[in-house]
């Protein structure tokens, strides 16, 4: 693994998104959304979980992340075959298919609470971050700046071997 594999940090809008990740391993992302704002960094290596104000006291952190095993293309119907079939259930998606999902130690907290979608980064720059500004990729001298005074993160990994 290198410091400079890609990460995507995505939001989990619901607790069912949740609880696919952790017991299905897989997390999904509009076909759209992606050649719309992420096909400059994709695909990612890494995922990382951000929970919105529905998650109550743990809300807007970054709690979970896991490696991305594959990807495939699918309609929304075959994610969610049990659903009734409207226009919706065409949508196409991509499908991560995810490594069991890792918790950090000491979730990455957002201090504005602000909603956010995609934040595209780097696994060196997800074990550095104090809290999710410091995903951005702002500029390459704050970054060094930034990386040059801050304790490695591993410390927040549990369970890794």
């Amino acid at each position: 693994m290198t410091s400079r594999e890609e990460l995507l940090v995505a939001i989990l809008p619901t607790v069912r998104d949740l609880k696919l990740a952790l017991h299905q391993h897989w997390y999904r992302i509009p076909v759209a959304t992606t050649e719309k704002l992420l096909k400059k960094r994709w695909p990612p290596k890494w995922l990382a979980f951000y929970q919105p104000k529905v998650f109550g006291r743990q809300a807007h952190s970054i709690y979970y992340f896991a490696r991305v095993e594959g990807i495939r293309e699918v309609f929304r119907w075959e994610l969610f075959p049990e659903m009734p079939q409207t226009s919706k259930s065409q949508r196409r998606y991509y499908q991560l298919i995810l490594s069991p999902l890792e918790r950090l130690s000491a979730p990455i907290h957002c201090r504005r609470g602000q909603r956010l979608t995609f934040i595209q980064t780097t696994w060196e720059k997800f074990l550095a971050a104090d809290e999710v500004n410091d995903l951005y990729d702002d500029s390459v001298l704050e970054d060094l700046v930034k990386l040059s005074n801050s304790v490695t993160r591993t410390t927040r990994l549990q369970n890794r071997t």
